[in-house]
């Protein structure tokens, strides 16, 4: 029986990149360890692609534990004092006004599961990775502001089944095994879930299929270890678990809008 295929991952991260489009700023900020701390000057939307775990301390000087989900949209209003630390990170879109305008909503949130906002982050990243001319910066902000004014009583905490601590369970028996097939059942098995209770509670805790995101998993893992020159992409793409380098360039113009070789850049 041959061994899995491992290579190791280079601590070389993507840059931060940024557009500027009237009086909004939007950054996207690559998976990387981080510690902040600041009083908000200004209000913010931020929206978690990955997984992210760490401490934080939000409006308060009670420093508690966190878990995001993916696709969770989160608000923090201005003059909020904020901590938040995490080892591993998560790649992240952030949102603000720089003209000092004030966005809708006065309570700090996370983990909101929105679809509309789904789909205009996912843009919004796709667009900040290929940096064309004609994005329409302006007219996504606004759109993925106005989200926030969704309640928070609809957030990915109202699915009791899928607790963080069974994502976390599930993150690290993905990552572990991303070189291999996977399926939806051995996921639901790992859980002590039937497939299709799985299915809808993971789906409703995070606003993709468990299949998507084993995908954007994968994404991601092949993302980090492109940065390292020495790697080739077929190496990269046989041990995150793609058929093919082919594969692979086809799922990142699916999914990023760019090919492995413009992301290496």
């Amino acid at each position: 029986m041959s061994r899995p295929h491992r290579v190791t991952s280079s601590p070389v991260t993507e840059p931060v990149r940024r557009a500027d489009a009237g009086p909004w700023t939007i950054e996207l900020l690559p998976a990387s360890p981080y510690e902040a701390r600041y009083v908000a000057t200004q209000s913010s939307v931020g929206f978690a692609f990955d997984s992210q775990r760490g401490t934080h301390a939000i409006g308060s000087d009670r420093l508690r534990p966190f878990a995001a989900v993916p696709n969770g949209l989160a608000f923090v209003p201005a003059g909020c004092d904020v901590f938040s630390a995490s080892p591993d990170g998560g790649e992240y879109l952030l949102l603000k006004r720089n003209d000092g305008g004030s966005l809708n909503g006065e309570r700090a949130f996370n983990n909101l599961i929105d679809a509309q906002a789904i789909r205009l982050a996912h843009r919004m990243r796709n667009a900040l990775l290929r940096a064309s001319v004609n994005d329409d910066w302006e007219a996504w902000a606004i759109a993925l502001a106005e989200r926030t004014a969704q309640s928070p009583l609809h957030s990915a905490r109202s699915s009791t089944s899928m607790t963080s601590k069974r994502l976390r369970l599930l993150d690290e028996y993905i990552d572990a095994r991303l070189d291999r097939p996977l399926s939806v059942q051995t996921m639901a098995n790992l859980l002590e879930l039937s497939e299709g209770y799985f299915m809808r509670a993971f789906t409703h805790a995070t606003g993709k299929t468990p299949h998507s995101y084993l995908i954007d998993r994968r994404v991601a893992r092949a993302r980090a270890l492109l940065r390292d020159a020495r790697v080739s992409v077929a190496d990269v793409a046989q041990a995150c678990g793609f058929s093919s380098q082919a594969h692979l360039a086809t799922t990142f113009r699916q999914r990023l809008g760019v090919s492995p070789s413009q992301l290496r850049g």
